[in-house]
């Protein structure tokens, strides 16, 4: 701490260590203590505290302030260099983060160290971000093996600045925070499968996957008569998919439990949207084509960490297992008298093989995997097929219509039009 030493000549700023020296080398020069005693109290050598009295002797109260105080550092940064960098800042950096700042004015040749820029900006009046402390949680300590648990969550934001939402599909390693993330236009089905295939594709087949509660991973409908009967418990598509695999789907309380794809979603909101800014990224399409390129390694290497064990719990796709046939849209389908199936108002005819026929009103199973294609199984042999190009028209059918009813008026001299005696008579003639 340092505290301004107020005389009627000058202004010295003296810290808390000058000033408890100041008091008692006046005692030594009042004669109440003797230097040695002093320098028992403040530490230091008794060759020092002859100094510090020699120069309170000759130069006054000042004489104890240190000499480098209000000197530049040796270690400055050259006043040209800072001026080109709030420059660079205020051109084409405005509202980035110190340290994101930095490590893209080093990518341009001007290397400056994120707190100093921190520094800087400050004192220009460009950053002035404070941050809010939030409700503490309860800390969960992270697995300890690459592949063990999976973080797996949607982004939906504004990611090119054009208004239009699309959804980051991301994924985050547990144990030492890797993450691989792609762009879709909505957090479906489709985009979690996608994002998953290209995880397993690089690291292998994960243990557990930990997601929030939304309809594409979890299901809350109740479990079918098949799944009765099979003893199974109700699943998404996607769900259906991973089960192939043997990947656990676990569902998080809360946004704070899965909180490390939740923050990967804040860096991504920061760094990704600045970086596609500068480099004119406006589509889907050039976004995951960026992401590939080498963004997604890069950002790995500053961010991952090294998990508690080396042990990789990751597992290989095996040699028999198709993943194109995995994550796949799977449904049934009964087989009409003529070997043909219906699937989305069109129909295909069974072609074969001859001796493995389905039967007729048997089931198959419709599978339509990802890039389009149609296949067809019974009992776990796929079948061959074709598309009717000439589709049967509907049978027309007369509508079925109430007869139409027509007024019945009675004749001039029926009973019904006499008075109520008439009537009565006429009732009573007939034999």
């Amino acid at each position: 701490m340092v505290v301004e030493e107020t005389t009627v000549e000058e202004t010295l700023r003296m810290s808390d260590r000058e000033r408890e020296w100041l008091v008692e080398l006046r005692h030594v020069l009042d004669g109440k203590e003797a230097l040695k005693d002093a320098q028992a109290k403040l530490g230091g050598s008794y060759r020092n505290a002859k100094r510090k009295l020699k120069r309170l002797r000759e130069e006054g109260d000042g004489g104890l302030v240190h000499r480098s105080r209000g000197r530049p550092s040796n270690r400055a940064k050259p006043a040209q260099m800072r001026d080109l960098a709030l420059g660079l800042y205020r051109e084409r950096l405005m509202s980035w983060g110190p340290t994101l700042a930095a490590e893209k004015l080093g990518e341009w040749g001007q290397y400056v160290d994120h707190e100093t820029l921190r520094r800087w900006l400050k004192e220009a009046g460009l950053w002035t971000r404070a941050r809010k402390r939030r409700a503490h949680r309860r800390w969960r300590e992270p697995k300890e093996h690459f592949g063990e648990l999976v973080q797996l969550d949607g982004s939906p934001h504004d990611w090119f600045g054009t208004g239009e939402m699309c959804c980051l599909m991301n994924l985050v390693d547990d144990a030492m925070s890797r993450s691989f993330a792609l762009f879709f236009p909505h957090e479906a089905t489709e985009a979690a499968m996608r994002v998953l295939m290209g995880w397993i594709e690089r690291y292998g087949i994960p243990c557990a996957l930990y997601t929030d509660h939304h309809r594409v991973y979890i299901t809350d409908r109740e479990p079918t008569r098949e799944e009765i009967e099979k003893g199974l418990l109700p699943l998404t598509v996607f769900g259906k998919a991973c089960h192939k695999l043997g990947i656990q789907i676990i569902p998080a309380s809360s946004p704070q439990a899965k909180g490390r794809v939740e923050r990967k979603h804040g860096v991504y909101q920061d760094r990704l949207v600045k970086e596609m800014k500068l480099r004119g990224i406006r589509t889907i399409e050039e976004a995951n084509a960026f992401l590939r390129s080498g963004y997604l390694d890069d950002l790995n290497r500053r961010f991952e960490k090294v998990p508690a064990s080396p042990v990789d719990y990751h597992r290989p796709v095996p040699e028999d297992r198709d993943l194109e046939a995995v994550f796949v849209f799977e449904t049934t389908r009964t087989v009409s008298n003529d070997w043909t199936v219906r699937y989305h108002t069109r129909r295909y005819q069974i072609t074969g093989p001859s001796h493995r026929l389905p039967p007729a009103k048997g089931t198959v199973l419709v599978q339509e995997r990802l890039d389009g294609s149609l296949h067809l199984y019974y009992r776990g042999r796929e079948v061959s097929f074709g598309p009717i190009s000439i589709q049967p028209a509907p049978v027309a059918t007369r509508p079925l219509c109430a007869r139409a009813r027509t007024k019945w008026t009675p004749s001039p001299n029926h009973p019904w039009r006499g008075r109520y005696p008439e009537r009565t008579a006429a009732k009573d003639a007939v034999p």
